[in-house]
């Protein structure tokens, strides 16, 4: 089932979400039901916080054949992106290393709107899955780009937060006019009524 995305300035966006203690059958169903909602919205990731359900669990797949993606370790294993992908993860860890890099960035809550964002070239995540494993994995490129898009999602933190000062004044004026466009569009920051004419590659 396709899911509503909550829009920009709806209060869940912005909750630290709670960990999932259990795995049940609605947990399933909704993390089925996300996946669903994120190809139909031609995404690459989505948290459960942007389906109005603050918990932490989160989903991606990046293109198979994106050539960023350059370290993909599993449990210390290499692997590729057609092997792990995609992914579907609960209260996970994040850990950065201390290289750079720059990339735009999207997001399915804030339709038309992408910026360069500067974060950690490499992450190390350790998560757990729906099966009750838990699973370490390295990755750079979009894939780490991804990781860390959707966790600072678990966290109530937007990408838009992680701008430039000079991004974030601009940012800030193009968010005025775009809540303004859905408004008269008859949008409303708790849900996202049309779906699938997002800006391609959002998070």
């Amino acid at each position: 089932m396709i899911l509503p995305i909550v829009l920009y300035g709806n209060p869940v966006l912005r909750v630290k979400c709670q960990p999932v203690t259990q795995v049940t059958d609605e947990i399933r169903k909704l993390a089925a039901d996300m996946m669903e909602t994120m190809h139909d919205a031609r995404g690459v990731g989505l948290a459960a916080p942007q389906v109005a359900v603050p918990i932490q669990m989160a989903i991606i797949e990046v293109p198979a054949n994106d050539e960023s993606v350059t370290v993909l370790r599993v449990n210390g294993v290499d692997k590729t992106l057609a092997e792990t992908q995609p992914i579907i993860f609960l209260n996970p860890k994040l850990v950065l290393d201390n290289t750079k890099a720059t990339g735009q960035e999207g997001c399915l809550s804030i339709p038309h709107l992408r910026y360069d964002v500067r974060r950690a070239g490499v992450v190390t995540v350790t998560y757990q899955t729906l099966e009750g494993e838990t699973v370490t994995m390295e990755a750079d490129g979009l894939l780490g780009r991804a990781f860390q898009h959707e966790i600072d999602h678990l966290n109530g933190i937007l990408f838009t937060d992680r701008l430039s000062a000079a991004s974030k004044l601009g940012a800030q004026r193009k968010l005025k006019r775009l809540v303004q466009e859905w408004k008269e569009e008859g949008w409303t920051s708790a849900q996202q009524t049309r779906q699938g004419d997002e800006d391609e590659d959002g998070e």
